[in-house]
């Protein structure tokens, strides 16, 4: 096996080059982690969400999204509201400070995704987006199954 050559390792080098591109430029500016980031992103679409609902949005862990929640909390960047039904559950939402950020870095995302993806046809974005949607898909049978491969 030839570590470059694996797809497991390639996704990874690939995830962490395309997240360190706009990872710089909202770090220094506003002060976030990658992880905050991702909360703030999620949460930005506009439902308010558990932070187990962020977790598996975001596919990040429960101790990160924990944190990220709490530094973000502790900015005041967002709100967490107790749910009524579930004392050990709270609704977690932007703040209008967060929700400004949120305003302020998802069009620089969207500019760097834009970047990243030039050169690229509309025929092979599409192709890319349908092939991911089938590589997530596959990982999800995995995992549900145990991470077993046949």
């Amino acid at each position: 096996m030839r570590l470059r050559d694996y797809l497991p390792y390639r996704l990874s080098v690939a995830s962490n080059k395309a997240s360190g591109l706009i990872a710089r430029a909202y770090q220094a500016r506003f002060g976030l982690t990658i992880w905050e980031w991702r909360v703030i992103a999620v949460l930005g679409e506009g439902a308010p969400l558990t932070a187990q609902a962020v977790c598996e949005a975001t596919a990040m862990d429960k101790v990160t999204v924990s944190r990220a929640i709490r530094a973000l909390d502790a900015r005041r960047l967002v709100k967490r509201t107790p749910r009524p039904a579930d004392k050990r559950a709270s609704d977690v939402t932007l703040t209008p400070e967060g929700q400004a950020i949120y305003l302020e870095i998802a069009p620089m995302a969207l500019h760097y995704e834009a970047a990243l993806l030039e050169g690229f046809s509309e025929e092979e974005r599409a192709q890319l987006t349908t092939l991911l949607d089938k590589l997530e898909a596959r990982l999800a049978g995995l995992t549900a199954a145990g991470g077993d491969a046949p």
